[in-house]
């Protein structure tokens, strides 16, 4: 069987057949390009079309995969579990108070039945705000210098945020210091830091961190005592785009609280925790109290509501394409009916029409991706340009190509259908 495939006569065989497929295809695009150069205002509109679309929707689509992107990131944090509270009361807490009000808080939050841990942060995820400072292996800013976001919190931060230590160990109850008179000094001194893993893999790649020292505030270094995997940075854009380094101190002061619970229980440990709060002082009000998921869930609105929206135009800009597809080849069929009539008297057979209808659109089609393949890339650096946006990947361009090769074959089938059913008599008549 092997030896008669491959046979000179099978070989002559398909080299006939493939001169006589080709010779077809030329016998259809004489035609087909003599009745495009005679229409040229309506092709050049449908390629137009197609360039627009192709143009608009791969970048559409790239923006809409980087929403979504976004939207499943990972924080590292036992959101289901935890809880944040803001606090206010009727006049400011004077900042050498702070640390005292936030530690006589935390142990009446502590003691409510099923909290797993309670921490004051001075920031979180998802928490619009951000608190950074420049990180370098000398002191006063020498040498490699980097931005990493600055956390606050006590001995228990890591078990309120559900972050567990790679290398190293946590801090003590007698190494946390009051942050409102560490900073009351001219020069600050924190003797110990807790980094994530990006940061050591940045400032000691290929090297433990434990016991080495950063410098944070001026000529005062603060040694490594732990490394987490996963803190990252508050706002998690800047995570993905600057590195998402971050560091903990050891310093308790003023923020949000945070209470860790069951996933469970969530919704009533946080009318148990406000009660808790609001009971000490009258004066004093919980003006926020939401779950980390609800935090993460209006970060991110806005984020959800573009790639909907992005989603949208490019389900109408497909339909405008394949509408003026559509229309554009029943105009053809229906000027074209008596060339169908006598081609079919000539002993042309409905595959035969349906094959010039769809080569024809074929051509349209290409001309356009190819032009929208360009306006694609062109606009992606203009994205990048003027808005920092990603580039955007090669994949997309023959995705969209394809897509569009596909709608317009798609949309073009119905009315290269019909013409190709015309009776020859019934077309000659017309």
């Amino acid at each position: 069987m092997d030896i008669a495939l491959s046979s000179p006569a099978s070989r002559r065989r398909g080299i006939g057949a493939l001169a006589a497929s080709l010779h077809l295809l030329m016998l259809d695009l004489r035609p087909i390009l003599s009745t495009l150069r005679r229409h040229r205002i309506a092709a050049g509109l449908i390629v137009l079309e197609v360039a627009l679309t192709c143009t608009i929707v791969t970048n559409a689509l790239h923006l809409i995969q980087t929403r979504i992107d976004a939207l499943s990131a990972e924080t590292g944090l036992a959101e289901a579990e935890m809880a944040v509270l803001e606090v206010r009361g009727s006049k400011p807490t004077p900042p050498e108070r702070s640390a005292v009000i936030a530690a006589e808080d935390l142990a009446r939050l502590r003691a409510l039945p099923g909290v797993k841990a309670a921490t004051v942060a001075n920031q979180i995820a998802f928490g619009q705000n951000s608190n950074n400072s420049g990180v370098t292996l000398e002191p006063d800013s020498k040498g490699v210098r980097i931005i990493a976001a600055q956390y606050a919190g006590d001995e228990h931060f890591l078990a309120a945020f559900g972050l567990k230590l790679a290398e190293g160990r946590n801090f003590t109850a007698d190494e946390v210091l009051d942050g409102n008179k560490v900073f009351s000094e001219a020069e600050p001194r924190v003797g110990q830091v807790i980094i994530n893993r990006a940061m050591a893999d940045k400032l000691f790649p290929g090297l433990s961190p434990l016991g080495r020292s950063i410098y944070v505030f001026g000529s005062a270094p603060s040694t490594v005592i732990g490394v987490v995997e996963t803190l990252t940075h508050p706002y998690l854009h800047r995570a993905r785009g600057e590195g998402g380094y971050a560091m903990l101190f050891p310093l308790r002061g003023g923020g949000s609280y945070v209470v860790r619970t069951d996933a469970a229980r969530l919704d009533a440990q946080i009318k148990a925790a406000t009660a808790a709060l609001e009971a000490v002082d009258p004066s004093r009000v919980v003006t926020r109290a939401r779950s980390l998921a609800e935090m993460r869930a209006a970060f991110f609105a806005q984020d959800r509501a573009m790639a909907w929206l992005m989603g949208g135009v490019c389900v109408a800009l497909l339909l405008v394409t394949a509408m003026g597809i559509v229309g554009l080849a029943s105009f053809w069929v229906q000027q074209r009916t008596r060339m169908i009539g006598t081609r079919r008297a000539l002993g042309a057979t409905e595959g035969q029409i349906l094959r010039y209808f769809q080569l024809e659109n074929l051509l349209l089609t290409t001309v356009g991706v190819l032009i929208g393949l360009v306006g694609a890339m062109a606009l992606s650096q203009l994205l990048m340009q003027s808005y920092e946006l990603p580039r955007l990947p090669w994949g997309y361009l023959p995705a969209g190509a394809v897509s569009l090769w596909l709608l317009g074959q798609v949309a073009v089938w119905a009315p290269a259908r019909r013409a190709a059913r015309l009776s020859p008599v019934a077309a000659l008549r017309s």
